[in-house]
């Protein structure tokens, strides 16, 4: 069956962005269950046009093609899998105190670890085809850390007595990943909430809410919806967020 073959990894010394090549390949080849691991990114790419720190030896660096028989409008929560689905593999491969940060930030203590960027394109009616990119910090110079404008972490540092093979980080998060994409494409986001909250990093916390419109909103998080917005008690409503940059604010 073709839900059941394997994935096809390919591994590259250099690219200017997995996810940008992947996509690139969409219109002559399919990227189905494709895996594309770079060494080295020379353009990588965040979240909201942001660039994406990488350095040889020192990162993991991937993406994923992914086909799904539904529009998508309805895969409005897939970072929110995509990066349950990279804690879970962090988890299993012992490190420890793995938390999520809504919508695509994995991080550790308050420092980010990893992100997630997914990127979807229509593929005709009713389907689409979705790019999933993930970055990890496995062992970053300080140099680069101090180029970086956030406060972020490594696997090295997480862990600092643990053997770090990054093959074998790829393939535990690689073969996590597409376990989970299967549950989601078969069941929506439900099965996973709850799991979702017991590991977001904000949740309960009093937080301010970067708008893309440059407004702000300060609140509680009180929740992600079924949909995988982010809920936030603010001025006695609860507001309903599907983007924006969310940040812990002083109480």
């Amino acid at each position: 069956m073709a839900g059941r073959r394997r994935l096809a990894v390919e591994v590259v010394h250099s690219v200017d962005s997995t996810s940008s090549e992947l996509l690139r390949r969409l219109s002559t080849t399919d990227i189905h269950r494709r895996v594309l691991v770079a060494e080295r990114q020379t353009a990588g790419r965040g979240r909201r046009g942001r660039g994406w720190t990488s350095t040889p030896g020192g990162s993991l660096t991937f993406s994923l093609g992914w086909r799904f028989a539904r529009g998508p409008s309805e895969l409005s929560a897939l970072p929110l899998v995509v990066g349950l689905a990279a804690g879970r593999a962090l988890e299993d491969e012992g490190f420890a105190d793995v938390r999520l940060k809504w919508p695509n930030d994995i991080v550790h203590r308050g420092a980010k670890l990893a992100g997630v960027l997914v990127e979807i394109a229509s593929d005709g009616p009713g389907r689409s085809v979705a790019v999933i990119g993930i970055g990890l910090n496995v062992r970053l110079p300080a140099a680069v850390r101090r180029s970086i404008g956030q406060a972020v972490t490594d696997l090295a540092s997480v862990a600092p007595h643990a053997g770090l093979d990054r093959n074998a980080l790829a393939a535990r998060i690689v073969g996590e990943l597409a376990g989970a994409l299967q549950a989601y494409a078969r069941s929506g986001f439900s099965r996973f909430r709850a799991e979702w909250l017991r590991r977001h990093a904000l949740q309960g916390k009093a937080v301010e809410v970067l708008l893309p419109d440059g407004g702000k909103v300060n609140g509680t998080v009180c929740g992600i919806d079924a949909d995988g917005a982010l809920l936030v008690a603010s001025g006695g409503r609860t507001l309903r967020f599907v983007s924006g940059e969310v940040s812990l604010r002083p109480s």
